[in-house]
């Protein structure tokens, strides 16, 4: 990541998530345990910046139930080609989910699925730009850097059976 970065830490049913700013804009959210998670000295100063608690804000009214999409200024960092993947992650509704293959068709990449699943596990921002939306082509969960578990509470949560139970496994 280039320009000026700053991070937070913010409690989600989901355990704690690394919020990372570049430049007044989300550039990234991890969770505890994430493949492809930055090494922590990347992110920066920790630091309360306004943006964090918009993100906050938006979080909660998430798991809340009460946000279905967010509105947030994104710097997602990668490759043309993962940058479009992540794109078509805003496309997908909350509650439903895409195979791999869909979303190579939306992009007008009908043979790119391993690729695309391959970018749609660099996404830099979690939950946000919604990568536990794609499945596998029979349905299935395949792969989520978050872990199939948080993965399937996700999804779970999203099609309306909200958890009473935090994911204290992951804190």
């Amino acid at each position: 990541m280039t320009g000026a970065l700053a991070h937070t830490v913010v409690e989600s049913p989901c355990g704690p998530l690394t919020l990372v700013a570049r430049d007044g804009a989300l550039a990234g959210l991890y969770m505890t345990d994430q493949r492809h998670r930055p090494a922590q000295e990347t992110f920066g100063p920790r630091t309360g910046l306004s943006l964090f608690a918009r993100v906050a804000e938006q979080l909660d009214a998430y798991f809340a139930g009460d946000l279905t999409h967010f509105d947030l200024d994104l710097s997602l960092d990668g490759t043309a080609f993962q940058r479009s993947v992540w794109a078509g992650l805003l496309t997908i509704p909350y509650g439903t989910t895409v195979s791999y293959g869909e979303l190579a068709a939306r992009l007008g990449q009908p043979g790119a699925s391993r690729a695309v699943g391959l970018a749609n596990g660099r996404n830099p921002v979690g939950i946000i730009v919604p990568c536990h939306r794609v499945v596998g082509a029979n349905g299935s969960l395949t792969g989520y850097g978050g872990g199939l578990d948080r993965k399937r509470w996700l999804l779970d949560f999203e099609r309306g059976a909200h958890q009473t139970v935090l994911m204290d496994a992951f804190a």
